[in-house]
């Protein structure tokens, strides 16, 4: 598993196995599965309710917490809770978060950021990023703040590579990651004739061919499954690698448009809505 260094020194596995949508014994058994054939990365969200589940299938992979890099986001709607990210680490049941985000720019973000910065200097995160925020947003908290951002998690796939907030935060020494990597599991990007082409050339899927492309553009990324198959087959990336002519050709595919539209209903319930963190059994 190749390791990408943050600009804090923190050592983050460049791929990761993502969460959201997965729920009780299912995710706590795909993240022991995960942990338990390679992966690193474990990426959780408060709003995904499904915490206390990914600790149980940590303590479940049997592997030493030294070991794996647990990334989680904080929800907006605790932005101004004062024992937010305590209550987070009681729900995975370990004593410190790798990588904590803020989930969207949303409610009172400043004041989130600086929760996790206090809960930074007491050793309780490792390092702080930001999820879904715009150029402006990030660099206000870069005017801010006393603990820099390091990781900034973004939609991002060929289709949208997010230029203008991947050029920013690589100026800033900010690390992108690209959760659904695969384009939402877009039948079209999977499907593109470019990625058949070579996927038949390199021996592996189109998803792998894909996953290649964000870790040669410098990206982590935390694609997520149900299936064992892809589980595995997601991390299978480092026995080949894109020529300089082939990436230049899948810059080509690049439409400048993001499948993820925010709007004002869907910033309206991010903003209000509780996740129900206790109700997960």
């Amino acid at each position: 598993m190749r390791i990408i260094e943050l600009s804090n020194g923190v050592k983050m596995p460049i791929i990761g196995f993502g969460t959201i949508g997965q729920f009780g014994k299912q995710v706590e058994d795909n993240v022991s599965f995960a942990l338990q054939n390679g992966y690193r990365l474990i990426d959780t969200a408060n709003r995904y309710t499904n915490e206390k589940s990914v600790g149980r299938g940590i303590s479940k992979s049997g592997l030493d917490r030294k070991e794996i890099f647990i990334e989680t986001k904080l929800a907006p709607t605790f932005y101004e809770k004062s024992n937010a990210v305590e209550q987070t680490l009681e729900r995975l049941g370990v004593e410190y978060i790798d990588l904590m985000l803020l989930h969207h720019p949303l409610n009172n973000y400043i004041a989130g950021y600086q929760m996790m910065e206090k809960a930074y200097k007491e050793g309780k995160i490792k390092a702080l990023g930001l999820s879904n925020f715009k150029v402006e947003q990030i660099q206000e908290i870069l005017d801010i703040c006393e603990i820099k951002p390091v990781v900034m998690q973004i939609e991002c796939h060929p289709y949208y590579p997010a230029e203008k907030v991947k050029d920013f935060c690589f100026e800033n020494g900010i690390i992108l990651q690209s959760w659904y990597p695969l384009g939402h599991g877009s039948n079209e990007l999977l499907n593109e004739p470019l990625f058949k082409a070579l996927a038949i050339k390199y021996h592996k899927t189109t998803s792998q061919i894909i996953l290649k492309w964000h870790t040669q553009m410098g990206f982590s990324a935390v694609p997520g499954s149900r299936s064992a198959n892809h589980i595995l087959e997601n991390i299978e990336l480092f026995d080949f690698v894109l020529t300089n002519e082939e990436m230049y050709e899948i810059a080509k595919l690049n439409k400048h448009c993001p499948f993820y539209q925010i709007t004002e209903k869907s910033q309206h319930i991010l903003a209000t809505t509780i996740p129900d963190v206790d109700g997960e059994e």
